[in-house]
């Protein structure tokens, strides 16, 4: 990265779903988590869903989706996901509006320096402008000290997943 403008987030666009696709596969494509594909099959078909819905996304109701990446469309240095659900009102969530935040990624040569709480700091501020009161993600050993510093805490409760359609967990 030359130039400091380069170091801000910014709302994706149309022209860096290939690179989005790259980043994501750093967690998808590979390891023993739940949501990681198992084989070719698998990898390709996440991949195409992912294209399509990016390309529903990136051109539909910015209000309940936010895609947010530090780069330039053929090289993308970061990227993270934050998505607004509206939910049952709780104590700390009187709006019902509850942001989710997801596919926080770094491309792995440009780790550890700044970039993750950059696009972290886009996405948060974005969600409060979307009117979220509180917001949850899901981490990896490896980005749980960053999400910390942010101020996530674990909640007490455990996530549990489950596959509607077929016999995957």
């Amino acid at each position: 990265m030359s130039s400091r403008d380069q170091l801000k987030p910014r709302a994706a666009t149309l022209d860096d779903i290939a690179e989005l696709v790259r980043l994501r596969t750093l967690l998808l494509s590979k390891g023993n988590a739940v949501y990681a594909a198992r084989d070719e099959a698998e990898d390709e078909a996440w991949k195409r869903d992912y294209r399509a819905w990016l390309s529903r996304v990136l051109t539909g109701d910015r209000d309940r989706v936010h895609v947010a990446v530090i780069g330039e469309p053929e090289d993308l240095c970061a990227c993270a996901i934050a998505v607004v659900d509206e939910r049952a009102p709780t104590v700390r969530c009187p709006s019902g509006r509850s942001g989710w935040v997801q596919t926080v990624v770094v491309d792995p040569a440009l780790r550890q320096q700044g970039l993750g709480g950059l696009v972290m700091d886009h996405v948060l501020d974005w969600l409060r402008s979307a009117g979220a009161d509180t917001v949850a993600l899901q981490t990896t050993a490896a980005g749980a000290p960053l999400h910390q510093k942010l101020g996530f805490r674990p909640t007490g409760e455990e996530l549990l997943s489950r596959s509607l359609g077929g016999d995957r967990t």
